[in-house]
């Protein structure tokens, strides 16, 4: 189980569910609802991910945590020498509008395809799931597509794993590419040569995590125009709450840090819940989250939905605004404006996956020089 551990502790070599009649005198069924709860934090906490996955995996391997952490990190596709990776099917190069595979399938809430336009600043945000390896070259095609099709200035991916990344630095020539980091799984940031100017780029690490999150924040100009560029995937699960408000206060502290002069958007899967948000008074006073500040649309509230979004065969409806969108406008020069918001990722492949099981947003700016 090296791959499965990753850093943390190993769990022991053969565990299953408890005798229900043995869970201290409880009824059969609230110690079997008990017990099953407890594997599912325990997988979680190993695996780095959520209850909801972690549900999926202990149920596809009848509730045993070794056989299902198994399932989830093998084969470790992150650690195959290249020499011996199976050749990939003909992914979509990013650089020609013309290898979308299937247009009509991918365009999505967000309509047609954007046309590059110097008054305008395109952004997308997506959770990719590349720790889930079922379909995922079928995925890693479909996220690819989604990326040619909108043609978007700024990408920010979270659950980055190393042959995405390969694939990725092959195939998007036109796209400078920084990682938050190489091994296991990562952020990545991507910027539109043609557009997007990088200046430098740092990792600020967040010292207390126990599922090796970071910060990964990117200096440009757009259109003139300095940005400076943030992602993340703040601490999972529910049960991990007081660190990922300790990763949020940083990123909010980094946000209004940045020189006044500069426009600062954050990205990412955060995680957060709202009463999480409001814990902390809410977000300073110079930092708005753009679903709020549009309206609160509804067509893009959700961002993981297990009643629309079928990848983890939960068993149980749950709706969150786990991925989102933080800015802080410059105080002086050119403007960059928040205008819209979309989910993208909404179409089923043809393996019968979603590219991931998050939702993607596409934000689209307004440039004021």
């Amino acid at each position: 189980m090296e791959s499965a551990a990753r850093g943390m502790a190993e769990p022991a070599t053969s565990v299953g569910l408890p005798p229900a009649e043995e869970a201290q005198g409880q009824p059969r069924e609230a110690a079997l609802e008990e017990s099953r709860k407890l594997l599912c934090a325990h997988f979680a906490s190993v695996s780095g991910t959520d209850l909801a996955l972690a549900q999926g995996y202990l149920a596809e391997n009848g509730w045993d945590l070794q056989r299902a952490l198994n399932s989830y990190f093998e084969p470790p596709l992150d650690q195959v020498p290249a020499d011996r990776m199976p050749p990939p099917p003909a992914f979509v190069d990013l650089t020609e509008d013309s290898t979308v595979s299937n247009p009509s399938t991918a365009v999505g809430a967000a309509g047609s395809v954007q046309q590059e336009d110097e008054s305008m600043f395109s952004l997308i945000t997506w959770n990719i799931d590349g720790l889930d390896l079922s379909n995922v070259q079928e995925r890693a095609r479909g996220v690819c597509s989604y990326i040619a099709l909108y043609s978007p200035d700024v990408v920010f991916l979270q659950e980055v794993i190393p042959p995405y990344l390969n694939y990725l630095q092959k195939r998007a020539v036109s796209y400078t590419i920084i990682p938050g980091n190489t091994d296991d799984y990562f952020t990545a940031i991507m910027l539109k040569k043609s557009r997007v100017k990088l200046l430098k780029h740092e990792i600020i690490p967040f010292p207390t995590t126990a599922m090796r999150r970071n910060l990964l924040a990117v200096h440009a100009t757009v259109s003139g125009i300095e940005v400076c560029l943030m992602t993340s995937h703040l601490e999972s699960t529910k049960s991990h709450g007081e660190e990922r408000l300790n990763q949020l206060k940083k990123v909010l502290a980094k946000m209004t840090e940045e020189s006044n002069s500069t426009t600062v958007i954050f990205g990412g899967d955060t995680n957060l819940r709202d009463k999480e948000v409001a814990k902390l008074g809410g977000l300073p006073s110079s930092v708005v989250d753009i679903w709020e500040f549009l309206g609160r649309p509804e067509h893009c509230h959700y961002t993981w939905d297990t009643s629309q979004n079928t990848n983890l065969d939960a068993r149980y409806k749950c709706k969150l605004r786990f991925d989102r969108l933080f800015f802080r406008s410059a105080s002086a020069g050119g403007q960059i404006i928040p205008r819209s918001l979309d989910l993208i990722g909404l179409e089923k492949l043809d393996c019968g996956k979603f590219p991931s099981d998050h939702w993607g947003l596409l934000c689209m700016f307004d440039i004021v020089l």
